[in-house]
């Protein structure tokens, strides 16, 4: 359902009246006009960037410098906060513009200095926060391995392409319409509060972190608030290669300890990553093997964010992980991937299983993503729903897709025909079951 300007919202549950996604877009667009602000409409559509927690100048900058090109960061009125060209030019983060990524660290000295017509930073507002330096960028992928990724295949083959299209001038379209509204109405209905989405296996290489990109994109596509995708799994986890991130910074143990109530979105995007075609992410390593997240550290992310983003999907470890049991306890709806093999089913229905006996309906608020991994699948695939479906969950089966087999970055344009409706069909589930959790 599309939110409209004059919608009348209910009290948000942080204690703030009136629509808070409203309130929250409104931040990305500075001064509104008429607000009695010197500059208030001249600058309307400069977002102004203020760090909570700058890191030190780098060496061969001036702070002057630093200053004009934190002020010459303009964006489009209107420009939702998930548009790529919106990223402030200041921020803390790698941003993916074109063919290269920009170093966008941030900065400090004479840029956190109020100026005329600029308010100071929350920092120089808030002299008790502690300033945290910031990582240093890790690329997702080495050089060598992107020269050697070479070109991505379309989920369907030309063959497939050319029947489809042949059906199509033969077939009504009348039924097709109406289940694309029906799942855009899913998609696109409103919330009060963020909401979290869980996406855990049991498993791992069964297709979770693809998922889970697929559940964020598809989301940020339809809704017009913002989406963050989490990743929760510090075990190398591939969650920031398939949603086509050429660098990463900052991390979840990073941030959890930066975050603070008196921050606003603008101060939070700076820490993550954009997503080049909409959204943002919030990685849980530099590629780097390190300690694993920390259970505290997931929930006061999570609890924090959901304060900014309309939806975020967690991609969670495997179970029995600490983080991933605690995730499909605390979330409002949960995906299980599975894949089409006869253990991989066996231990999913065990999962199904255990959710049934949490204190709370989890199980009524489980979606279970049968992914097929290889093109000759062994186990009949409608025998395995249908073992899933006993348990009393919705499953949504995924074919297998030639351009989610081939590894890296996801392009939604190259997905087979069947792929994208799955997603579709999932997301809409999981939207469905989010949104019905008070």
């Amino acid at each position: 359902m599309t939110q409209g300007q004059g919608e009348q919202r209910p009290p948000s549950a942080h204690g703030e009246g009136g629509d808070w996604q409203r309130d929250v877009l409104r931040e990305l667009g500075g001064d509104s006009p008429g607000s009695g602000r010197p500059g208030a409409d001249a600058r309307r559509a400069e977002p102004t960037l203020r760090l909570v927690h700058p890191a030190p100048a780098r060496p061969g900058t001036t702070a002057e410098a630093d200053t004009d090109a934190g002020e010459n960061a303009s964006a489009p009125h209107g420009t939702p906060p998930h548009a790529p060209h919106g990223t402030p030019a200041d921020a803390p983060h790698d941003a993916p513009a074109g063919p290269a990524a920009r170093d966008l660290a941030p900065r400090a000295g004479a840029a956190d200095a109020p100026r005329p017509g600029r308010p100071a930073s929350p920092a120089a507002r808030e002299p008790h926060l502690p300033a945290a330096p910031a990582p240093e960028a890790s690329p997702t992928l080495d050089p060598r391995l992107l020269l050697a990724l070479g070109s991505p295949l379309h989920g369907d083959s030309v063959s497939r392409r050319t029947g489809r299209a042949l059906r199509k001038l033969t077939s009504s379209v009348s039924q097709d319409v109406a289940e694309q509204t029906r799942i855009a109405r899913a998609l696109q209905q409103p919330v009060t509060t963020g909401r979290v989405v869980a996406v855990t296996s049991i498993r791992g290489g069964v297709g979770k972190s693809t998922m889970s990109a697929l559940l964020g994109r598809t989301l940020n596509h339809y809704r017009h608030d913002p989406v963050l995708t989490l990743e929760a799994d510090t075990a190398l986890g591939t969650l920031p290669v398939r949603m086509g991130a050429e660098a990463v910074r900052w991390t979840v143990a990073d941030l959890a300890p930066v975050l603070h109530p008196s921050m606003k979105l603008t101060d939070v995007t700076g820490y993550l990553v954009p997503v080049s075609d909409g959204g943002w992410l919030l990685p849980a390593s530099r590629g780097q093997v390190g300690p694993p997240l920390d259970m505290t550290a997931y929930r006061k992310v999570t609890l924090a964010l959901r304060r900014y983003f309309a939806v975020t999907v967690a991609d969670c470890e495997t179970l029995p992980g600490e983080v991933a049991r605690t995730a499909m306890d605390t979330a409002h709806a949960r995906v299980v991937v599975a894949p089409t093999t006869a253990e991989g089913v066996g231990a999913t229905r065990q999962v199904l299983d255990w959710l049934a006996r949490l204190p709370h309906s989890a199980l009524a608020t489980t979606v279970v993503a049968l992914v097929a991994n290889t093109p000759d699948t062994l186990l009949d695939g409608k025998t395995a729903a249908g073992h899933l479906k006993d348990a009393g969950v919705t499953v949504v089966t995924v074919p297998y897709d030639r351009h989610l087999a081939g590894g890296g970055p996801i392009r939604t344009d190259l997905l087979a025909h069947t792929t994208r409706q799955a997603v579709l069909r999932l997301a809409a589930e999981v939207m469905e079951r989010a949104v019905r959790v008070r």
